[in-house]
């Protein structure tokens, strides 16, 4: 849809912010933990970084963030990531020492099966099977 008059010319969701208190802690855990890609880490402004990671191939990615003055970091993100081997994934995350969910959630067709896990910061990501 490319007509104003239709809508809006925005075509896709190209990343999406969590807040972090220490992005280089952040980082750490994102590309070192969770093994994701780094994208971007660009400092601009007065001190401020743009820093962008996901998963290799994957067109979304995660700016971390720090908050904005007066707000805490850590909140419940509501990104949810998708996870070829759920099972794999979760004792991959729980021996590396990842806050996760003590076991994955299986409620029963359609719901695939989750956990959730959380960062340094409190994060909180879901992960679900990919069906």
């Amino acid at each position: 849809m490319t007509d104003t008059a239709k809508g809006t010319r925005l075509t896709e969701i190209g990343r999406v912010a969590v807040t972090v208190a220490d992005q280089d802690r952040a980082l750490d855990f994102y590309v070192g933990t969770l093994g994701f890609e780094k994208r971007a880490d660009i400092p601009f402004g007065d001190g401020m970084r743009w820093i962008e990671v996901g998963p290799a191939d994957a067109p979304t990615g995660i700016a971390l963030v720090t908050p904005r003055e007066g707000h805490p970091a850590g909140q419940e993100t509501g990104l949810i990531l998708t996870s070829e081997d759920i099972d794999a994934d979760h004792a991959t995350l729980r021996s590396r020492g990842v806050d996760t969910d003590p076991e994955v959630q299986r409620w029963g067709a359609p719901v695939p099966p989750m956990f959730s896990f959380r960062d340094a910061d409190g994060n909180t990501l879901m992960v679900v099977e990919n069906a």
